[in-house]
């Protein structure tokens, strides 16, 4: 541990006792991870953290969860500022950037350094992976915040523990993966072990038990998982009848040929008066569906300010049809302004299809949410492989929670 001691009546009291208990374990420990699901107030234990944690403190976050973080921070008084330059900097406030920004701050500025949506760190091209964790190797306090870590993603789990300084990849690799001809894998006999190792550096909780806490007032409304099935012909190379997606090449194929079908499918609900997002995973899907009345589609194209701004009028209630990419618009967002949802086909990452989903459904949402997942006879290949993971992480979060409890 190369933390802070903080007592409980150092916290605000808008966190409930297990969030402070959760604040008061990592600012112990002083480098480490909380994974805590959508809706547990992961934002402003992060905020307590940073303030309590460190005299002079950043946290790295993308861009539109950046300016939320600052609307959020001063529902409870703290004073959190976002800055693009090291001169902005206001010495007794938490700083607050984003990551294509951090680049411009010498970490020497920084006692203590937050990683928000932290996961964004397998995203990331490897000399910006590695240019991050270098800049950050030397800071006293660290910690990395997200709600869908995945220890079965190799990369992910090397990249947390190797930005907090807890383990080199290297070493990690060695004592707990074996290399085969699908990659790296997790031993089986070192499960256990592994999940030993990470509660002693890293909090997990899908709901405030988990962490002591009472899970009643984060009962949430109902989620009600929708397929919508087109009927399409697909022609496989090779087969008479379409029987297989193959890999990611047939894959494109199958959604490239499908997206006329879907589309039309999509507007049909969107059609339906009230707040809508349509998730698309191809900007052909998103153009079509952009040209609806009320309709904005947030793309790539656009700069990080602007698609901040549509977000926050979304949030508003200024636009009825909120269309993006789980890869924009999918992360640390609060959308609980709206409870419709159609995904414009789906792709094989569960923590895509978790993160959009739970802009919703997530503590602050009054009414069910209902997600149509529109997709084609043989992209239903698709939803039971996410289904498939889903299954897997839940299990692996059940254990990290398990050796948490006898850590603490």
């Amino acid at each position: 541990s190369t933390g802070v001691t903080v007592t409980a009546d150092e916290i605000h009291p808008s966190l409930h006792d297990w969030q402070a208990r959760m604040v008061i374990r990592a600012a112990a420990r002083g480098r480490s991870a909380v994974f805590a699901d959508t809706g547990l107030g992961k934002t402003r234990m992060q905020i307590e953290w940073c303030r309590l944690v460190g005299e002079r403190s950043l946290i790295v976050a993308p861009l539109s969860v950046a300016r939320q973080t600052v609307r959020e921070a001063a529902k409870i008084g703290a004073d959190v500022r976002y800055v693009r330059s090291p001169d902005q900097i206001v010495l007794g406030s938490v700083s607050i950037t984003n990551y294509e920004m951090v680049h411009h701050f010498p970490a020497s500025m920084f006692d203590a350094v937050a990683l928000d949506e932290s996961s964004i760190l397998k995203n990331f091209a490897g000399v910006t992976r590695t240019a991050l964790i270098a800049q950050w190797a030397q800071t006293p306090h660290r910690s990395s915040w997200s709600a869908t870590p995945a220890p079965n993603d190799v990369t992910e789990l090397c990249n947390q523990a190797e930005f907090l300084g807890v383990m080199p990849r290297n070493e990690m690799l060695a004592a707990y993966f074996v290399h085969d001809d699908e990659g790296w894998r997790l031993k089986g006999h070192a499960a256990d072990p592994m999940f030993r190792w990470m509660a002693t550096w890293a909090q997990a909780a899908r709901r405030p038990s988990d962490a002591g806490g009472d899970d009643t007032p984060y009962i949430l409304p109902a989620l009600n998982i929708l397929p919508v099935t087109v009927p399409v012909e697909i022609e496989q190379d090779g087969q008479l009848f379409a029987t297989d997606l193959g890999g990611v090449g047939g894959r494109s194929r199958v959604r490239r040929s499908t997206l006329d079908a879907r589309c039309r499918a999509a507007k049909v609900l969107l059609d339906s008066p009230g707040q809508w997002i349509a998730w698309c995973g191809l900007n052909d899907e998103a153009d079509d569906l952009g040209e609806l009345d009320g309709a904005v589609n947030v793309h790539g194209g656009m700069t990080p300010d602007q698609k901040a701004d549509a977000f926050e009028a979304f949030q508003d209630g200024d636009i009825r049809i909120l269309v993006s990419k789980p890869s924009i618009a999918g992360m640390g967002m609060n959308f609980q302004n709206c409870h419709r949802m159609v995904f414009v086909g789906l792709s094989d990452s569960w923590e895509s299809y978790y993160q959009a989903v739970r802009r919703c459904w997530r503590f602050g949402q009054t009414s069910p949410v209902d997600a149509y997942i529109v997709v084609s006879d043989l992209e239903q290949q698709i939803v039971d492989n996410v289904r498939r993971k889903e299954t897997e992480v839940t299990a692996w979060t059940a254990r990290l929670i398990h050796h948490m409890k006898d850590e603490i």
